[in-house]
């Protein structure tokens, strides 16, 4: 049985999801602040943590940090509740390492949707990689056991979600990719309203890359559409 561990100071939220998550059944550990949450992540080691961001003393976005910083904890898959919708409180989430990013309200069947995705994710090489073939295109290579990306010499560690988009564009290289497609095969699930989820990865994606090709854009966005590698 999955653990899934619920930090969030709403009460009411928290049994909520505790009890919605049980008839899933999943094993469910709560915590209503930051510093217990940190404690029973180390001592539970749960499956994925559902973090709430507004939360006194110690807010969710230290506690994150303090999770991917943990030596047992790092790896652990992050899902983070806020009711802030703007793009730099995401690319804040997903700078420290939260691996998916659900805004208040939300549905308890989408929340379900995303912690399935998480744990099918959790413990494994990026799904896309495990099934390909190429690794090397041109002056790209991809070290998926590392999830990172090395263009000619230098070399960027990607976030595992990252390493899946870059994954799929380059596999279909010179090719657009829906960002329905990019829904459904990076997060097991398409949503049409969760089009900004992809722009913050995408952007971030963007930014490492430049680091290391001296600034060249590899990927094209085709508004409307999707995105597409160029080599």
């Amino acid at each position: 049985m999955n653990k899934i561990l619920i930090i969030d100071d709403d009460l009411a939220i928290n049994e909520l999801i505790k009890v919605n998550l049980e008839l899933s059944g999943y094993e469910v550990i709560q915590a209503y602040d930051g510093v217990k949450g940190f404690a029973l992540c180390k001592q539970e080691m749960p499956a994925v943590v559902v973090l709430d961001v507004m939360m006194p003393e110690v807010d969710g976005f230290t506690t994150a940090q303090r999770i991917r910083k943990n030596e047992e904890t790092k790896d652990i898959p992050i899902l983070m509740l806020t009711a802030l919708s703007q793009i730099t409180d995401k690319v804040k989430g997903f700078d420290i390492g939260v691996d998916d990013y659900l805004v208040k309200p939300f549905e308890m069947d989408e929340l379900s949707v995303r912690i399935r995705a998480l744990l099918k994710r959790s413990g494994q090489i990026p799904k896309s990689a495990s099934t390909r073939e190429i690794l090397t295109l041109g002056e790209i290579t991809l070290l998926p056991e590392l999830y990172s990306v090395k263009i000619g010499e230098k070399q960027a560690k990607l976030t595992p979600i990252e390493f899946d988009i870059f994954n799929l564009l380059f596999q279909n290289h010179g090719n657009m990719v829906t960002t329905s497609q990019l829904l459904k095969d990076i997060w097991g699930y398409s949503p049409d309203d969760d089009i900004e989820t992809i722009r913050v990865h995408i952007k971030h994606l963007r930014t490492k890359l430049g680091k290391i090709s001296e600034g060249k854009k590899y990927i094209e966005t085709i508004y409307g559409g999707g995105y597409k590698l160029n080599l």
